[in-house]
C-alpha cells in the first residue's frame, strides 16, 4: 500500500497555504479533496491542478458516520493502486477532522502537512491569549456539560441555522441571553471574513451561518460573576476558610455541621412536597453547600481531595449502571434495583444478612425503620400478603393498651409496645409503597396549615384560640377541612 499525505489548506486564504502544502499541490500525484467548498480550492483550479472531492459522498449517505468511513475506505483503496496519493482537508489536519482520526486509527504509512487552522483568525480577531485559557468544541454535539465559563471558548461546526440555535438555547441558559459573544464567519479568508459583536439571542438571526462559521465567547469577568460553576463555589469556600476569610466559616469542623446537613436536606424535601421550583433550586443549593464545606475541610486536613468525591461518585453510578455502561440486559427497574443492591453489597463486602442491617446508616426511626423490614423482605421475611400487616397493626394496638392498663403510662414496656406498633404502621406504609417519613411530616405540615386556619378564624372572631372552648376549636377544625387544608 502506498503513502497516504494529509496536507491542511489554512483556513481559507491562499496566502496561508504552506510551502510544504504547495510542493505536495504540484506533486503530479494523485489529489483528493475532503470538499471543495473551501476557498483555497480555487489555488488547484487557478495553477490547472487535477483533484476528486468527496463531496458526491455527502449527498449519498445518510449521516456523518457513514461519510467519513467511506471517504477513509475510498483512501485506503487508492493507496493501493499508487506509490502515494495526496488527501486535502480544510484548516489545520489535526484539529475537528474525523477522517484524519479514522485514517490515524489504521496501520497506514501516513504524513501529515501540517496547516493553519481556524482557530489562529479567531483569536486574533477577538485579541484573545489563549494562554489565559481556551476550550474549542463542537458544535454539532454540543450540549451544556461542554461549557466552562471560567475560559473562553470557541464553537465551530455550526454550520446549519438548526445547529445554531440549539447553541444559543444552551448559551443562554447558562450566559443569559443577552451577553456578548462573536459571531465569526470565513475567519482568516481575505475580503470575505465577517465580525458581528451580538447577544446570544442572535445567533440564530444571521443568514450566512455555514460551513465556515464559528462563534467566540468570552470567559465571564469576575467583577460582574453572576453564574458560577462547581469549582467557583470550591474556590469561594476556600476563601472563606483562609485567614482572610470568615471567622465563622472558618471555625467550622465535620462535627458541627452535622445538623445543617440534615436540616438542609429534610428543605429539599419541603420544597418538592410543596412543588415550589424556584425554592427546590435554592435549597438544592444549600445541600452543595454542605457537601463543598465538608470538601473543603477534609482537604485542609489531608485527608481527601473534592475530585475523590466526584470520582467516587461517577465510579459508583458506572459500576452499579452495568445495563447502561456495559449493555447488559434488564427486564425491568425491579430488576435495576435489585442489581444495584447486589453490586453494592459486594463492594462493600456485605455476605449476611445482620451485615446488610448494620450498614444501614443511623437515620431517624421511620426511615430506619423502612430500611431495616426492606432488607429483611429481601430474604424472603415478610409476610405473602397486606393482610398480614393490617393484622399485625391490630395486634400491636390491643397490646399498647393492655400494657397501659396494667402498667401505667410511665412504665418501659408501654414504651416498648409503642414501638411495636410504630414498626407495624411503617411496615404496612412499606407495603403500599408510602415513605412512612414522608407520610409524616406532610401530616405535621398539614396540622401546622389547619392551625393557622383556626388562628386566623378565631382572630376574625375576635377571639384567642387558647380561650375557646374544645368544642369550639373543633368547629373551626372541620372548617379547615372543609376547605381541603
Amino acid at each position: 500500500m502506498g503513502k497516504i499525505y494529509i496536507i491542511g489548506l489554512g483556513p481559507g486564504n491562499e496566502d496561508a497555504l504552506t510551502l510544504g502544502a504547495i510542493n505536495r499541490i504540484n506533486s503530479g500525484h494523485k489529489n483528493f479533496l475532503r470538499t471543495e467548498k473551501h476557498p483555497t480550492v480555487e489555488y488547484f483550479k487557478n495553477h490547472n491542478v487535477k483533484y476528486k472531492s468527496f463531496d458526491y459522498v455527502y449527498d449519498s449517505e445518510e449521516n456523518f458516520t457513514d461519510v467519513y468511513e467511506k471517504i477513509v475506505q475510498e483512501l485506503k483503496d487508492e493507496a493501493t493502486k499508487a506509490e502515494e496519493i495526496n488527501y486535502y482537508v480544510p484548516g489545520n489536519p489535526m484539529v475537528a477532522e474525523k477522517t484524519v482520526e479514522l485514517l490515524l486509527g489504521e496501520n497506514l504509512d501516513i504524513e501529515i502537512i501540517s496547516g493553519m487552522s481556524f482557530i489562529e483568525p479567531v483569536i486574533e480577531i477577538v485579541g484573545r491569549d489563549p494562554i489565559d485559557g481556551l476550550k474549542i468544541v463542537d458544535g454539532s454535539v454540543f450540549d451544556s456539560l461542554n461549557v466552562d465559563i471560567n475560559v473562553d471558548m470557541i464553537i465551530t461546526q455550526v454550520y446549519n441555522e438548526r445547529i445554531m440555535s440549539e447553541v444559543k438555547i444552551i448559551l443562554s441558559e447558562i450566559y443569559g441571553d443577552n451577553y456578548t459573544v462573536w459571531l465569526i464567519h470565513n475567519a482568516g479568508v481575505n475580503n470575505h471574513e465577517k465580525v458581528l459583536k451580538i447577544p446570544v439571542f442572535e445567533l440564530d438571526h444571521d443568514p450566512e451561518i455555514g460551513a465556515l462559521t464559528s462563534i467566540f465567547i468570552p470567559k465571564i469577568d469576575k467583577k460582574d460573576k453572576k453564574t458560577f460553576d462547581f469549582n467557583d463555589i470550591m474556590g469561594i469556600m476556600r476563601l472563606l476558610r483562609s485567614n482572610d476569610g470568615c471567622p465563622w466559616d472558618m471555625e467550622q469542623t465535620h462535627e458541627s455541621l452535622r445538623q445543617s446537613m440534615i436540616e438542609e436536606a429534610y428543605e429539599v424535601v419541603d420544597a418538592i412536597d410543596n412543588e415550589d421550583i424556584d425554592n427546590l433550586v435554592e435549597e438544592l443549593g444549600d445541600v452543595l453547600l454542605q457537601v463543598v464545606f465538608h470538601s473543603q475541610i477534609a482537604y485542609e486536613e489531608g485527608d481527601f481531595n473534592p475530585i475523590e468525591v466526584t470520582s467516587a461518585l461517577g465510579n459508583k453510578l458506572i459500576l452499579r449502571h452495568p445495563h447502561v455502561f456495559l449493555q447488559k440486559n434488564v427486564e425491568n427497574s425491579e430488576e435495576v434495583v435489585y442489581n444495584w443492591n447486589e453490586i453494592k453489597y459486594k463492594s462493600k463486602d456485605l455476605k449476611t444478612l445482620t451485615d446488610k442491617l448494620k450498614d444501614i446508616p443511623r437515620f431517624p426511626a421511620l426511615m430506619a425503620s423502612f430500611k431495616v423490614q426492606d432488607k429483611a423482605a429481601e430474604i424472603g421475611f415478610d409476610w405473602e400478603n397486606i393482610k398480614g400487616p393490617i393484622d399485625k397493626i391490630s395486634e400491636e394496638f390491643e397490646e399498647v393498651i393492655d400494657a397501659f392498663k396494667q402498667y401505667g403510662k410511665d412504665d418501659k414496656r408501654v414504651e416498648e409496645e409503642i414501638g411495636d406498633l410504630l414498626f407495624a404502621v411503617v411496615n404496612f406504609s412499606r407495603f403500599l409503597d408510602v415513605n412512612p417519613e414522608v407520610a409524616l411530616n406532610r401530616t405535621v405540615h398539614k396540622f401546622i396549615k389547619r392551625l393557622e386556619f383556626m388562628e386566623s378564624r378565631s382572630n376574625k372572631m375576635g377571639k384567642d384560640l387558647k380561650d375557646m372552648t374544645l368544642e369550639e376549636m373543633s368547629i373551626l377544625w372541620n372548617n379547615a377541612k372543609e376547605s381541603s387544608l
